[in-house]
Protein backbone atom coordinates (compact mmCIF):
# COMPACT_ATOMS: atom_id res chain seq x y z
CA UNK A 1 0.00 0.00 0.00
CA UNK A 2 1.66 3.45 -0.95
CA UNK A 3 1.98 6.08 1.63
CA UNK A 4 -0.41 9.01 1.42
CA UNK A 5 0.60 12.43 -0.11
CA UNK A 6 1.12 14.58 2.86
CA UNK A 7 -0.50 18.06 2.64
CA UNK A 8 -1.27 21.16 4.22
CA UNK A 9 -3.83 24.06 2.85
CA UNK A 10 -2.77 27.33 3.35
CA UNK A 11 -6.46 29.22 2.37
CA UNK A 12 -8.13 32.09 4.16
CA UNK A 13 -11.60 31.48 2.66
CA UNK A 14 -12.99 28.95 5.40
CA UNK A 15 -15.85 27.23 3.19
CA UNK A 16 -13.41 26.67 0.66
CA UNK A 17 -10.63 25.34 2.53
CA UNK A 18 -12.60 22.82 4.49
CA UNK A 19 -14.01 21.57 1.14
CA UNK A 20 -10.61 20.81 0.09
CA UNK A 21 -10.08 19.17 3.41
CA UNK A 22 -12.55 16.28 3.06
CA UNK A 23 -11.31 16.15 -0.60
CA UNK A 24 -8.09 14.88 0.39
CA UNK A 25 -9.38 13.16 3.26
CA UNK A 26 -11.82 11.06 1.04
CA UNK A 27 -9.14 9.56 -0.80
CA UNK A 28 -6.48 6.87 0.17
CA UNK A 29 -3.80 8.62 -1.90
CA UNK A 30 -3.93 12.25 0.04
CA UNK A 31 -4.26 13.17 3.76
CA UNK A 32 -4.57 16.70 5.26
CA UNK A 33 -2.21 17.35 7.80
CA UNK A 34 -2.96 20.62 8.66
CA UNK A 35 -4.83 23.46 7.46
CA UNK A 36 -4.15 27.12 7.87
CA UNK A 37 -6.19 30.66 7.45
CA UNK A 38 -3.15 32.88 7.61
CA UNK A 39 0.85 32.77 7.02
CA UNK A 40 1.37 32.81 10.83
CA UNK A 41 -0.33 30.04 12.06
CA UNK A 42 0.88 28.21 8.98
CA UNK A 43 4.67 28.89 9.66
CA UNK A 44 3.92 27.77 13.22
CA UNK A 45 1.88 24.42 11.77
CA UNK A 46 4.95 23.60 9.58
CA UNK A 47 7.63 23.94 11.96
CA UNK A 48 6.40 20.86 13.79
CA UNK A 49 4.96 18.54 10.74
CA UNK A 50 6.55 18.63 7.35
CA UNK A 51 4.17 18.46 4.18
CA UNK A 52 5.18 16.68 1.07
CA UNK A 53 2.85 19.71 -1.00
CA UNK A 54 0.79 22.66 0.03
CA UNK A 55 -2.20 23.86 -1.51
CA UNK A 56 -2.09 27.68 -1.30
CA UNK A 57 -3.94 30.97 -1.98
CA UNK A 58 -1.91 33.92 -3.22
CA UNK A 59 -4.23 36.57 -0.83
CA UNK A 60 -3.62 35.37 2.52
CA UNK A 61 -3.83 37.14 5.67
CA UNK A 62 -0.64 38.32 6.55
CA UNK A 63 2.20 37.32 4.40
CA UNK A 64 1.31 37.10 0.96
CA UNK A 65 1.48 33.10 -0.53
CA UNK A 66 4.27 34.28 -3.16
CA UNK A 67 6.38 35.46 0.36
CA UNK A 68 5.49 32.40 1.98
CA UNK A 69 6.89 30.53 -0.54
CA UNK A 70 10.32 32.72 -1.14
CA UNK A 71 10.72 31.79 2.61
CA UNK A 72 9.81 28.06 2.39
CA UNK A 73 12.34 27.77 -0.67
CA UNK A 74 15.24 29.64 1.43
CA UNK A 75 14.88 27.54 4.51
CA UNK A 76 16.91 23.98 3.95
CA UNK A 77 14.64 22.56 6.36
CA UNK A 78 11.62 23.37 3.67
CA UNK A 79 13.06 24.13 0.65
CA UNK A 80 11.95 20.39 -1.04
CA UNK A 81 8.18 20.94 -0.20
CA UNK A 82 6.24 20.98 -3.09
CA UNK A 83 3.89 23.77 -3.54
CA UNK A 84 0.94 24.34 -5.68
CA UNK A 85 -0.84 27.62 -5.84
CA UNK A 86 -4.70 27.60 -6.15
CA UNK A 87 -6.27 30.81 -6.44
CA UNK A 88 -9.16 32.88 -7.97
CA UNK A 89 -6.53 35.20 -9.48
CA UNK A 90 -5.14 35.28 -13.20
CA UNK A 91 -2.89 38.00 -13.45
CA UNK A 92 0.00 36.37 -15.80
CA UNK A 93 2.37 38.62 -13.43
CA UNK A 94 1.40 37.03 -10.32
CA UNK A 95 1.61 33.83 -12.19
CA UNK A 96 4.91 34.03 -13.06
CA UNK A 97 6.03 35.80 -9.65
CA UNK A 98 4.81 32.53 -8.35
CA UNK A 99 6.32 30.44 -9.91
CA UNK A 100 10.05 32.09 -9.86
CA UNK A 101 8.86 32.01 -5.89
CA UNK A 102 9.10 28.38 -6.37
CA UNK A 103 5.87 27.48 -6.91
CA UNK A 104 5.59 23.88 -8.86
CA UNK A 105 2.20 24.52 -10.30
CA UNK A 106 -0.71 26.81 -10.45
CA UNK A 107 -4.57 25.88 -11.16
CA UNK A 108 -7.51 28.14 -10.59
CA UNK A 109 -9.92 27.42 -7.86
CA UNK A 110 -12.67 26.72 -10.35
CA UNK A 111 -10.73 23.64 -11.44
CA UNK A 112 -12.69 20.55 -10.74
CA UNK A 113 -11.44 18.29 -7.31
CA UNK A 114 -10.41 15.59 -9.92
CA UNK A 115 -8.38 18.22 -12.11
CA UNK A 116 -7.12 19.48 -8.38
CA UNK A 117 -6.75 15.70 -7.12
CA UNK A 118 -4.68 15.00 -10.35
CA UNK A 119 -2.75 18.12 -10.10
CA UNK A 120 -1.45 17.26 -6.82
CA UNK A 121 -0.11 13.67 -8.73
CA UNK A 122 1.94 15.39 -11.42
CA UNK A 123 3.77 18.35 -8.53
CA UNK A 124 4.68 15.16 -7.03
CA UNK A 125 6.05 13.25 -9.58
CA UNK A 126 8.07 16.36 -10.68
CA UNK A 127 5.44 17.88 -13.31
CA UNK A 128 4.18 21.18 -13.60
CA UNK A 129 0.65 21.67 -13.75
CA UNK A 130 -1.65 25.01 -14.83
CA UNK A 131 -5.05 25.84 -15.59
CA UNK A 132 -5.19 26.32 -19.48
CA UNK A 133 -5.95 29.81 -19.49
CA UNK A 134 -3.03 30.95 -17.25
CA UNK A 135 -1.02 28.76 -19.26
CA UNK A 136 -1.81 30.34 -22.56
CA UNK A 137 -1.45 34.11 -20.59
CA UNK A 138 2.25 33.03 -19.12
CA UNK A 139 3.15 31.96 -22.72
CA UNK A 140 1.91 35.15 -24.20
CA UNK A 141 3.78 37.16 -21.34
CA UNK A 142 7.12 35.33 -21.46
CA UNK A 143 6.98 35.78 -25.73
CA UNK A 144 6.33 39.23 -25.65
CA UNK A 145 8.96 39.77 -23.24
CA UNK A 146 11.34 37.79 -24.01
CA UNK A 147 15.13 38.78 -24.73
CA UNK A 148 18.11 38.14 -26.52
CA UNK A 149 20.69 36.34 -24.89
CA UNK A 150 23.97 38.18 -25.09
CA UNK A 151 25.75 34.64 -25.55
CA UNK A 152 23.92 31.72 -27.15
CA UNK A 153 23.12 28.74 -25.45
CA UNK A 154 23.58 25.80 -27.62
CA UNK A 155 21.23 22.40 -26.90
CA UNK A 156 22.24 19.06 -28.59
CA UNK A 157 19.03 17.28 -30.22
CA UNK A 158 18.43 15.05 -27.14
CA UNK A 159 18.37 17.98 -23.98
CA UNK A 160 16.39 20.15 -26.53
CA UNK A 161 14.17 17.45 -26.31
CA UNK A 162 14.15 17.35 -22.66
CA UNK A 163 13.66 21.12 -21.60
CA UNK A 164 10.61 20.80 -24.25
CA UNK A 165 8.97 18.35 -22.15
CA UNK A 166 9.89 20.28 -18.74
CA UNK A 167 8.45 23.02 -20.16
CA UNK A 168 5.02 20.66 -21.31
CA UNK A 169 4.83 19.60 -17.49
CA UNK A 170 6.26 16.26 -18.08
CA UNK A 171 7.35 14.05 -15.03
CA UNK A 172 10.65 12.66 -15.88
CA UNK A 173 9.02 9.33 -16.18
CA UNK A 174 7.03 10.55 -18.78
CA UNK A 175 10.07 12.25 -21.04
CA UNK A 176 11.78 8.92 -20.43
CA UNK A 177 8.96 6.78 -21.93
CA UNK A 178 8.53 9.60 -24.89
CA UNK A 179 12.01 9.62 -25.75
CA UNK A 180 12.79 5.76 -25.02
CA UNK A 181 15.43 6.55 -21.89
CA UNK A 182 15.81 5.85 -18.40
CA UNK A 183 14.90 8.19 -15.88
CA UNK A 184 18.16 8.28 -14.73
CA UNK A 185 19.52 9.87 -17.94
CA UNK A 186 16.73 12.28 -17.97
CA UNK A 187 18.32 13.61 -14.83
CA UNK A 188 21.72 13.39 -15.97
CA UNK A 189 20.02 15.20 -19.35
CA UNK A 190 18.32 18.03 -16.70
CA UNK A 191 21.53 18.75 -14.84
CA UNK A 192 23.01 19.35 -18.11
CA UNK A 193 20.41 21.86 -19.03
CA UNK A 194 20.57 23.78 -15.94
CA UNK A 195 24.07 24.06 -15.97
CA UNK A 196 24.37 25.66 -19.35
CA UNK A 197 21.46 27.86 -18.49
CA UNK A 198 22.60 28.61 -14.89
CA UNK A 199 19.42 28.15 -12.88
CA UNK A 200 18.75 25.79 -10.02
CA UNK A 201 14.77 24.34 -10.34
CA UNK A 202 12.83 23.38 -13.30
CA UNK A 203 10.56 26.81 -12.80
CA UNK A 204 13.29 28.53 -13.41
CA UNK A 205 14.67 26.81 -16.16
CA UNK A 206 11.31 26.86 -18.03
CA UNK A 207 10.71 30.80 -17.42
CA UNK A 208 14.54 31.17 -19.06
CA UNK A 209 13.77 28.47 -22.35
CA UNK A 210 10.54 30.28 -23.08
CA UNK A 211 12.07 33.71 -22.64
CA UNK A 212 14.83 33.23 -24.58
CA UNK A 213 13.12 31.18 -27.31
CA UNK A 214 15.35 28.31 -26.43
CA UNK A 215 12.80 25.92 -27.56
Amino acid sequence: MNTPIRIMILEDDAHFREGLVCLLNFSSDFTCIGDYEGSQEFFNGIRDNLPDLILMDIDIPGINGMECSRRLKANPQTSRVQILMLTVLEDEYKVLESILAGASGYLLKSSSPENIMEAIRQVIQGGSPMSPSIARKIFGLLKLNYTIPEEKIVFHKRETEVLQGLVEGLTYKMIGAKHFISVDTVRTYIRGIYEKLQVHSRSEAIVKAIRQRLI
